[in-house]
């Protein structure tokens, strides 16, 4: 069954079945859709899988995270060039009063905010808020300067705050989500 003629053992079962469910989520935060989401879980781990004997002994989550992301930008230029422009724009969805303390009504929420940012800064605020990163180490992971970080991260959350309040939006009344990111995330 191995991708290169010998299986990996127990160790990486291991830590498959210990990561999948945080980088599935990680996968939804990335793109905001369940199946995408999957989709980028698994390519980080057969990605893994096919790098076992390396990455074991170093940090293979870290390794499966860096694949995980480098997906995701390999989908959205595979998607850029496919898109088609069109003279008129759809009806923007019809946003009700959610119940925050919902589970379902803040991961909606959630997806919603994440929406609003480009694809930079979706993975900087991914990297950094879910992923509890160091700036230094998501500047690493995407191969870009701290103040590249820094200032993305800013523009960021500056554009998930007016989202927030932007007619539209879910009530203003609702626990803030931006400053919540890490805690919801989770």
């Amino acid at each position: 069954m191995g991708l290169r003629g010998s299986a990996p053992g127990s160790d990486f079962e291991e830590f498959a079945s210990v990561s999948w469910p945080r980088l599935r989520h990680a996968g939804w935060l990335l793109t905001g859709h369940d199946q995408d989401a999957e989709d980028l879980a698994q390519v980080a781990l057969a990605k893994t899988y096919a790098a076992w004997d390396r990455v074991r002994r170093s940090d293979a989550y870290a390794f499966a995270r860096r694949c995980m992301v480098n997906a995701n930008i390999d989908r959205h230029r595979r998607r850029r060039l496919r898109e088609v422009s069109t003279d008129v724009l759809p009806d923007r969805a019809c946003v009700v009063d959610l119940d925050v303390t919902d589970p379902v009504a803040q991961r909606a929420r959630l997806a919603e905010l994440l929406a609003v940012l480009s694809d930079r800064e979706r993975r900087v605020v991914v990297l950094r808020y879910y992923f509890d990163l160091s700036e230094s180490a998501v500047a690493g992971d995407l191969g870009v300067s701290v103040g590249t970080v820094k200032s993305t991260a800013s523009r960021a959350l500056a554009k998930m705050r007016v989202a927030e309040v932007e007619p539209g939006a879910a009530s203003p009344r609702s626990r803030p989500f931006v400053e919540g990111v890490r805690h919801v995330a989770r």
